[in-house]
Order: structure tokens, then C-alpha cells, then sequence
């Protein structure tokens, strides 16, 4: 909603997932932003950058910014925290429905695609994209246009305690460590 605590926490570790993968940074293009703008410009809530540095991720240079529809198209995968913000971006861009998934649906769904009838993954951006595409489309089958479970959302930590933010950025990890052993075919990690 305000891109300071979720967003921020799922940009960073998937970037630090596929680096601790070997991955070069650029190889992916990651970005988040807030259906709102009440934070734009400002840094990380300092107890999410907190998560992201305890789990190997880097909070250099993150700036909130609002969504704007030039992000969803430049977006192979869009990922939001709620259900809610699924409708947002679908009434933003449409065509944007069929990759676009709630955090945990997309994680739950994952565990249903066979990775190994995805495109090699290889280590340039051809293949990176390709393997990328196709399994954002295997999700998106495994989804079989069902609605998002309730669980699937990721509590807003905003102005909750440690452990609070601490319990999120673990529901944030359990999806971006899989997702990107299998963008980056490490079948043994990705389960």
C-alpha cells in the first residue's frame, strides 16, 4: 500500500535469493510500489530494512513511489500483498490478469508447477526471460482462474512489533527463496 514495508521486503530478498543462487543482478528486474502515495520518497520502514539485512538482503537507495501503469507493464510477474491490491491492478491494467497474483497464492500455486517442463533456465537474459514467462503462464494454469484463499494475503506489519514484521518477512522468504530456485533451475531448493 505504501511501499515501505511489504513491498520493499519482497523486492529485496528476491534479488538476494537469486544472488545467493548465483544469478547476476542483471538478470532480473525487480521493482515494487505502493497502491498509495502516502510515503513517496521516503526510505524503508527501518524494521523491515531490518528483516531484509538479517536475511542477506540490501537496503541501499529504496525510495516509496506510488504505482503507476508503466510498472505493470514493465512486469513479467506483479505480485501484491492482499487480494485487494490484485482488483487495483487488474482495474489498472486489465490485461495484466493473468500475471498477477497475490504473495502467497503465488507461492502456494508454485508448489503445483513441474519445473522440469519449463525452458532451461541457462544464465542470460534470453533464458532467464523465457523460463520466467513460462512460469508465470504454469502458475496462472495452476490457478485455473480460482480466487486467492484469505491466507494468501500478507499482514500489514506497519507499526506492529519485531516479531510481527519478523513473522512477515518469513511468509515473504517462504515465496522468493522458491521462486527463485526455479527461475534459476535449482530443482533440490526450490521445494
Amino acid at each position: 500500500m505504501g511501499n515501505i514495508c511489504r513491498s520493499p521486503m519482497a523486492e529485496r530478498l528476491l534479488v538476494a535469493d537469486a544472488l545467493a543462487l548465483g544469478a547476476s543482478s542483471d538478470l532480473l528486474y525487480v521493482h515494487g510500489a505502493g497502491t498509495g502515495g502516502w510515503h513517496v520518497g521516503e526510505p524503508m520502514d527501518p524494521q523491515a530494512a531490518k528483516q531484509v539485512l538479517a536475511r542477506g538482503g540490501d537496503v541501499t537507495d529504496f525510495r516509496a513511489r506510488k504505482l503507476l501503469a508503466e510498472h505493470v507493464d514493465a512486469s513479467d510477474l506483479v505480485l501484491t500483498a492482499t487480494g485487494e491490491q490484485v482488483d487495483f491492478i487488474r482495474e489498472l491494467r486489465p490485461d495484466a490478469a493473468a500475471r498477477t497474483f497475490v504473495f502467497g497464492e503465488f507461492g502456494r500455486l508454485l508448489r503445483e508447477v513441474d519445473l522440469a517442463a519449463l525452458p532451461p533456465a541457462g544464465r542470460d537474459a534470453d533464458g532467464v526471460h523465457a523460463r520466467g514467462v513460462a512460469l508465470v503462464e504454469a502458475v496462472d494454469r495452476a490457478r485455473a482462474d480460482r480466487a486467492p484463499l484469505p491466507e494468501d494475503d500478507l499482514d500489514d506489519p506497519w507499526g506492529r512489533p519485531d516479531a510481527y514484521f519478523s513473522r512477515v518477512a518469513d511468509e515473504v522468504h517462504a515465496v522468493t527463496r522458491p521462486l527463485s530456485a526455479a527461475l534459476f533451475h535449482h530443482p533440490a531448493k526450490s521445494r
